[in-house]
């Protein structure tokens, strides 16, 4: 079966990690992956990214980085995001850790984290929609020169259901086509009716191994609630990925082939199926195949 991994954890990072870019492309050489997609909360990807495939790839798998906007790229920061489409980002992740909803559903009473080692300036958190639900302006900016990348692929990151359905909204306005809305199931908040209604205006529903596989650090989904999300939104709008990567919580390669296992499993279906989601979906994304 053909796989592609959109959202691995890898270093060097401040948080730590399993596996560093450049272990990571081994690992995933070895297991025959087409491409893989390194991703970090505080940092840019792209220069690792390429480094690692242009010395240690095997033509076969391709690295893709991308960006985080966070608080340490200056947050919606369009001139960052103009900077690292420049280098080559394939994902513009929208705020992750700086979110004002990660924070809520990291601070003792929800989900578990990893912490970033010598960082020492605090978080200043991101909400960014307006009193009255509308986008703020710095977004509109982003979004504006993201529907000038067609190659980009807008992602959706840690924000709140009512954030990421403004956001969604908004890109689909702006004919933008890559949209990847990050785990909606997992720290999101999202009902299957968003994410039925996320798809519908194009965007592609990540289901990740790190919340569905039971020895997970991070297990917090049952396998069931992965099939319905599939029955309901379409194996044409589903990617899965690993979200792996962190110190302790195993390969990324063994969480993702085993949460593939899983849902195969759990939705009777055939590797030829499962290969829309592990493969074409997120080809299309990355501009590995044509639609």
């Amino acid at each position: 079966m053909r796989i592609i991994d959109l959202h691995v954890h890898a270093g060097p990072s401040v948080m730590p990690r399993a596996v560093d870019a450049a272990e990571m492309l081994q690992e995933a050489q070895k297991a025959g992956y087409s491409a893989i997609v390194i991703k970090d909360h505080y940092a840019p990807t792209m220069m690792s990214a390429e480094i690692c495939e242009k010395h240690l790839g095997n033509g076969k798998c391709k690295v893709f980085g991308g960006i985080a906007l966070n608080n340490s790229v200056g947050g919606i920061n369009l001139k960052a995001v103009d900077a690292a489409c420049a280098l080559g980002a394939k994902l513009v992740w929208m705020p992750t850790v700086s979110s004002l909803r990660h924070k809520i559903m990291h601070s003792g009473r929800g989900l578990a984290f990893p912490s970033s080692k010598g960082m020492t300036v605090a978080e200043n958190t991101i909400m960014y929609l307006n009193e009255d639900g509308s986008l703020k302006p710095g977004v509109l900016q982003v979004l504006d020169y993201l529907a000038q990348k067609p190659d980009v692929i807008l992602a959706t990151g840690h924000g709140s259901r009512d954030e990421i359905d403004a956001l969604i909204h908004a890109a689909a306005e702006r004919g933008i086509k890559r949209i990847l809305a990050n785990h909606p199931h997992y720290m999101i908040g999202a009902s299957i009716e968003d994410m039925v209604a996320w798809s519908r205006l194009g965007a592609y529903i990540e289901l990740n191994a790190v919340a569905f596989v039971p020895d997970s650090k991070f297990h917090t989904h049952e396998i069931e609630e992965a099939r319905n999300i599939v029955a309901a939104v379409g194996m044409d709008k589903i990617v899965l990925d690993s979200d792996y990567g962190q110190n302790g919580n195993g390969s990324p390669v063994t969480g993702l082939t085993r949460f593939i296992g899983m849902l195969q499993e759990a939705c009777s279906l055939t590797d030829e199926q499962m290969e829309v989601m592990t493969y074409h979906n997120p080809a299309w994304l990355l501009g590995m195949e044509e639609r």
